[in-house]
């Protein structure tokens, strides 16, 4: 007999356990499948199985053996799916450009010898003699590797072994991803700036007031992203509602450049993410009593000591999440900065995205993943240690 207690816990178990397969599906397994495509590289080992053990044999700088090319000969002559094929070959022509047609023609006349028969792989293209295509098929072989992290980072391993910077002009994954932290981290301070005093106006407010001011903080979040950034889009044209009342009021003489540009997808990410700054800033006012600010003002505290000392070391926490959840979602921003923004304004998930749909790149798109995991994840042990730290902002 099963006990009551025992029936309780199963009970519980039972509950939560739908909880438990829909992060373990659509969370944890993506999240490992990602991390795993970043580091792992067998697609030319598994269509070379026979070259990659003869190339552990060798040591990288002497001339091709006979070995190695009897061992390539038998792999090309295996039968293989046209997509793994392709898949290696273009792995290796980003070691080293040639392959594609290296290993087309090698493949179709290794193919059409007959049974048994040796090729002679230098015949068929004088390239199979050099040492550097040997040395590039060597580099992909290993099944694990640091070759996407280091990519994604502007960096790569020389022949020797050493980590060095890739050549100039050839990626700039790693401009392209300051620009992604300098872009939300604007993103982020403007949030805060407005984000801040409309959270406490919102707190201080009562009756139909509070809930005006709160149904204007919410209604974006009703709308669809991709809505809210195409009214951006028609809103910041040179013949748009916003140069329209500029050159109305007399402000500007012309259109001002609002779109295709870093301005307009500063702006038009900040309205979008305001909502994320200003509710968790807003429920933390809820909790601070009414008379504070007052008494403070009673002993003699002018209204900015008052706020400095009494109400923005409590509204710190609110301040805080929101920063740090404004900031965390800015780093993927996609679909903003794509429509919004120039070509010297796109982010760093316009760049995974082109390596998963573009290239079909996964070890890429998982390395440059990896990356803002990192970096949110520190953000986020970061906000922890401050949020258990008990001397806060003013106290």
């Amino acid at each position: 007999m099963i006990s009551s207690a025992m029936r309780a816990r199963l009970a519980a178990l039972g509950l939560i356990a739908p909880l438990v397969v829909f992060l373990a599906v659509f969370f944890i397994w993506p999240l490992v499948t990602m991390m795993m495509a970043s580091v792992t590289d067998g697609t030319v080992r598994g269509l070379l199985p026979d070259t990659a053990t003869a190339l552990t044999e060798w040591d990288g700088t002497s001339p091709p053996t006979p070995q190695m090319q009897v061992a390539l000969s038998s792999d090309l002559r295996r039968p293989a799916d046209s997509l793994a094929f392709g898949d290696a070959v273009r792995r290796l022509n980003s070691e080293l450009s040639g392959f594609r047609s290296l290993m087309s023609r090698t493949a179709r006349e290794v193919r059409d010898l007959p049974e048994g028969e040796t090729p002679d792989l230098a015949a068929i293209d004088p390239r199979w003699g050099e040492v550097r295509y040997w040395q590039a098929m060597k580099r992909t072989m290993p099944l694990y590797t640091d070759r996407n992290l280091l990519a994604a980072v502007d960096l790569e391993r020389d022949t020797s072994g050493s980590i060095v910077p890739l050549d100039a002009g050839a990626s700039a994954n790693r401009q392209i991803m300051v620009r992604t932290f300098v872009i939300a981290a604007t993103v982020t301070l403007l949030c805060a700036a407005i984000g801040l005093p409309y959270a406490l106006i919102a707190a201080s407010a009562s009756g139909w007031v509070r809930a005006m001011l709160l149904i204007a903080v919410l209604l974006p979040l009703w709308t669809s992203l991709l809505v809210r950034t195409a009214a951006w889009f028609i809103l910041l044209q040179n013949e748009g509602l916003i140069n329209g009342a500029l050159q109305a009021m007399g402000l500007t003489s012309g259109p001002l450049p609002l779109i295709f540009n870093r301005t307009g997808v500063v702006i038009a990410m900040t309205h979008v993410l305001l909502p994320f700054m200003v509710l968790p800033i807003y429920s933390g006012l809820l909790g601070i009593p009414a008379n504070l600010v007052p008494a403070a003002a009673s002993l003699g505290a002018s209204p900015w000591r008052a706020f400095r000392h009494v109400l923005l070391p409590l509204a710190f926490p609110g301040l805080l999440s929101g920063s740090l959840l404004v900031f965390m979602v800015a780093l993927g921003y996609y679909i903003t900065p794509a429509l919004v923004g120039g070509p010297n304004d796109q982010m760093i998930s316009s760049i995974i995205a082109f390596f998963a749909t573009g290239t079909a790149n996964w070890g890429m798109a998982g390395a440059l993943g990896l990356i803002l995991l990192v970096v949110t994840t520190v953000l986020y042990l970061v906000y922890g240690r401050l949020s258990r730290s008990p001397t806060m902002v003013g106290t």
